[in-house]
């Protein structure tokens, strides 16, 4: 499922030119340390995880000449809107910044060019086809424009995620983690060549792993415009890009001869060996799947497979291979429980002095009840035990004659009526809520800034999500849900729910479920549940399950059904929410 979003990507990847698809030599030199001018070098270093190292490319296509980078600095602004803040790639004729958008608050990265740089047009069609993609799994493309002499692209900036290539550094990973990238990267770009677009530099550095796990794509047609990297076979130089990474991830080592991207090369003269034959421990089944993917140069796959030459193909490989599950949880045994001195009785004594028997003859307390205090009490229970045998056996008897005396009487029927013993149903109180924040686990807020119109009590005012290209159902590997939670201003009875839709259709599922705080902690299913429904009109009344009371509600959102283009959104599965009324 992709989320049709025009918020968009990253700053250049650095390295070499040529796509993966290239000689073994040539390929490698992407990320390696070569000689570069001083001007080419960036020495920033920075802290987040879209690093850029400084770009080499005395190598150009066609013999290009080199031009100059338009004369900017930190502080410059674009638009009136896109402050510069560091230059982090510095490249024949382009460069790429870390910026400011001033009017939403936010980084952003920025590449520049000269309006009559070569690649310029192409630069502005790649990137306005990558935002139209609108695919969630890719850092987004937000602008493209041509001004005053210049061409910019804007996009995401992702402070919280960590790129492949300072993974890599770390170690070799684990089976979970290799097959969760080589399934979500093929898949990724399965899904961009369906809409005809390419990647041609699908490198460590062009793959970013955020904090919740998911793997996104930076510089989708972008990266390989800026350099004007072309090549006949796409499909297959993105195909065995992917093969190289899972390879790296698999092995620490890079696929080919040449060191690159930090990581140690091949032995000479070996060809192209299989990951499990590189290091002990590896999966016999990624193995084979990276093998089937770097077939190149009269290498073949392990044990005679096909060979995956899309990223189609590759990724219904690895959707049959069995599922490879993360690692067990390590279980430490609690220390062993000690108890203290003062448990054991011995507070507050003297310490035993070296020589002395400290032995004492311990009294032997008195029979129970064989005290004074106790014989006290067994005479005042045995009274109490004579007192309340005589009151029985008079109730029983004054029961007996009114029994007598209600058979020679005619029977009268009464009815007893119980001063403040309703058992008629409560009806619903009104709760009120005082504040709203929007709910996004995975970093990607849906329309933050409007989640007070849905209980405003004006029914023209409303919240609305993204648009996704699959529904209604959300698909959880790259969209849990969408949600706001409710602040009630103190713990309150909640019994139920009423919501009012701005699109019915084929359906809307939510769930309420009890927080602790306006941005909850945990995962959604880890929540105390109070009531679910699902509709395909425009209203959706919820009654809890069973009562629950808190301060804070989440409203979680699963299901959207399918509207058209409307003047503020593209068509898709999407929902809005005009009003949400609480009851206890």
């Amino acid at each position: 499922m992709a989320e049709r979003s025009t918020a968009a990507v990253d700053v250049a990847d650095n390295g070499g030119d040529e796509p993966l698809t290239a000689k073994a030599g040539e390929a490698t030199t992407d990320g390696a340390a070569e000689s570069e001018t001083a001007e080419s070098r960036t020495a920033d270093s920075r802290g987040t995880a879209d690093k850029a190292a400084p770009d080499t490319d005395s190598k150009r296509q066609g013999g290009e000449p080199s031009f100059s980078t338009p004369e900017l600095h930190s502080g410059h602004k674009l638009a009136r809107r896109y402050r510069l803040e560091e230059c982090v790639t510095r490249l024949d004729g382009f460069s790429s910044w870390r910026a400011v958008d001033e009017k939403l608050r936010r980084a952003v990265g920025v590449h520049i060019l000269p309006a009559d740089h070569p690649r310029a047009r192409s630069v502005l069609s790649a990137a306005r086809s990558s935002a139209l993609l609108g695919d969630p799994r890719f850092v987004q493309v937000l602008d493209a424009v041509e001004e005053n002499d210049l061409v910019y692209v804007v996009h995401e900036w992702l402070p919280d995620a960590v790129e492949l290539t300072a993974l890599l550094a770390s170690g070799p990973f684990e089976p979970h983690d290799a097959y969760q990238l080589v399934d979500q990267i093929s898949q990724a770009m399965a899904a961009a060549h369906r809409e005809g677009l390419a990647h041609l530099r699908l490198t460590p550095g062009a793959v970013l792993r955020t904090s919740t796990g998911q793997y996104r794509i930076r510089g989708l047609a972008v990266n390989a415009a800026l350099r004007g990297i072309s090549v006949d076979g796409p499909q297959r130089t993105d195909t065995e890009a992917i093969g190289a990474l899972l390879y790296a991830a698999l092995t620490q080592r890079w696929p080919y001869e040449s060191d690159a991207y930090g990581l140690s090369g091949l032995p000479k003269g070996v060809g192209l060996v299989a990951p499990d034959q590189v290091r002990a421990g590896v999966h016999r089944g990624l193995s084979e799947l990276a093998m089937r993917a770097l077939v190149n140069d009269g290498a073949t796959a392990s044990r005679q497979e096909p060979p995956c030459t899309t990223p189609d193909e590759l990724a219904k490989a690895v959707a049959a291979m069995p599922r490879i599950r993360p690692p067990e949880p390590a279980f430490t045994a609690p220390p062993e429980y000690q108890r203290t001195t003062y448990q054991q009785g011995s507070y507050g004594r003297p310490a035993p002095r070296p020589g002395v028997n400290v032995t004492q003859p311990t009294p032997t307390p008195p029979p129970p009840l064989q005290t004074r205090t106790g014989k006290a009490l067994k005479w005042a229970v045995s009274a109490l035990l004579i007192a309340a045998l005589g009151l029985g056996s008079w109730q029983v008897a004054d029961k007996l004659l009114d029994n007598r005396k209600g058979n020679k009487e005619p029977k009268t029927s009464e009815t007893s009526t119980t001063n403040g013993g309703d058992d008629s149903p409560k009806s619903p109180v009104p709760l009120a809520v005082r504040a709203a924040q929007e709910y996004a686990p995975d970093g990607s807020p849906q329309n933050a800034n409007n989640v007070g119109a849905t209980y405003d009590r004006d029914s023209t005012t409303y919240w609305r999500s993204r648009s996704f290209y699959d529904g209604p159902d959300l698909v959880p590997s790259v969209k849990q849900g969408v949600g706001i939670v409710y602040d009630l201003g103190s713990d309150k009875d909640v019994s139920g729910a009423s919501i009012a839709l701005r699109y019915g259709g084929d359906h809307t599922t939510i769930t309420l479920y009890a927080v602790d705080s306006l941005s909850p902690s945990g995962p959604v299913g880890s929540m105390k549940k109070i009531a679910t429904g699902r509709t395909s009109g425009s209203t959706l009344k919820m009654t809890a399950e069973e009562q629950a009371r808190s301060r804070y509600v989440l409203l979680w959102m699963t299901a959207m059904p399918y509207a058209p283009q409307d003047k503020f959104s593209d068509p898709g599965y999407k929902q809005g929410i005009t009003d949400v009324a609480f009851t206890g």
